[in-house]
């Protein structure tokens, strides 16, 4: 049986895209026979990030690490993360010889750039000596690889993401307070600088804007904002029927990506109205299943002629089983190619 073992310094209770995608693939490659094991911060000591105080960091050392991973005996070694845990799997994977691949989640250097005067280019070259260490490192869409090709990231592996269609779907009737005049244009995340929501909350639109997640800004936002309703997080079925009890979800972040609830909305017949950048263009392409505009408000007003069906259908093309077909066949790739590595020369 082949068995991977993922480190990943993201995992419950946290809500994410990151921690839904693991979840995800996980979940579809023990239904395909494969063991996975995950090694994260639920086994460890942490204290909370600064600024996110609902990420735990792992309080541990190299030694113990390492000790866990030979325990859990995988074949492949995933570090999803650049976290402490992430940092210390890879040191250990290298003393001990042992292939591995990474993913490329998030965009650190933007994010950190939107609050601290940490220049961009100082944060890539830290990335890309942690990610170009691996056997490869996997990315979800098209847009991403070729702009860490461009910064000199190497072993660029494709892995897409999925929708779980049976969860996320069209809707009968509302769960939005009834008082809400229509249309209703919605924005689902964390409530966050980075995620740029009150480029959304600032457009002169007709009908209602709900916003619905938790973060830093929830606060401040639900001051200066009063119009709008916040919902705060949601989840699982509850966070399905208030994303299908809108007319239009609005995707205002420049930084993400993909946007796993693209894709949710879409499966819920809801159509997207985004800038045209990373993770956008890469979920609506060419299907019309969305807007995507410099011109966010005129984007989010055509989007509401857009059909249902035409929705649903994109977000089909989209499956986890896929997903995890592809993690599993860069893994096994990752293995093949350091054991060629590691064979011995014939004169």
């Amino acid at each position: 049986m082949t068995s991977i073992l993922i480190v990943t310094d993201a995992w419950r209770p946290q809500l994410n895209g990151v921690v839904r995608s693991l979840e995800c693939t996980a979940r579809e490659l023990r239904a395909i026979g494969v063991r996975v094991e995950i090694l994260s911060p639920l086994e460890f000591p942490t204290i909370p990030c600064p600024t996110y105080p609902e990420i735990r960091l792992s309080l541990t050392y190299r030694g113990a690490v390492q000790r866990r991973m030979a325990e859990l005996e995988c074949e492949h070694l995933h570090i999803a993360t650049e976290g402490p845990l992430g940092l210390l799997a890879a040191a250990s994977a290298r003393r001990l010889g042992m292939p591995y691949t990474t993913s490329y989640h998030t965009r650190f250097p933007e994010y950190l750039e939107a609050r601290w005067p940490v220049p961009v280019g100082w944060s890539y070259a830290w990335l890309r000596r942690f990610h170009n260490a691996g056997s490869g490192c996997m990315v979800a869409t098209g847009s991403l690889k070729q702009d860490l090709d461009g910064r000199g990231f190497r072993n660029l592996m494709p892995w897409s993401r999925g929708v779980q269609a049976d969860l996320f779907r069209p809707m009968e009737g509302s769960v939005l307070p009834a008082d809400l005049p229509r249309p209703i244009f919605i924005n689902v995340g964390r409530v966050s600088i980075e995620k740029n929501i009150t480029a959304f909350l600032d457009l002169d639109l007709p009908g209602s804007k709900v916003v619905i997640g938790d973060g830093p800004q929830l606060a401040s936002l639900r001051r200066n904002y009063p119009e709008v309703h916040f919902t705060g997080e949601k989840s699982g079925e509850d966070l399905a029927t208030h994303c299908a009890s809108a007319d239009v979800f609005v995707f205002p972040s420049l930084t993400d990506t993909f946007g796993l609830v693209l894709l949710e909305a879409l499966a819920c017949g809801v159509p997207v109205a985004a800038f045209p950048v990373m993770g956008p263009r890469d979920v609506i392409g060419e299907s019309g299943a969305g807007v995507l505009s410099e011109d966010l408000r005129q984007a989010a007003l055509d989007a509401l002629l857009i059909p249902k069906e035409r929705c649903r259908a994109r977000a089909l093309e989209f499956s986890w089983a896929s997903c995890a077909r592809q993690f599993l066949v860069n893994a096994l790739a990752a293995q093949a190619t350091h054991k060629a590595s590691q064979a011995p020369l014939v004169a």
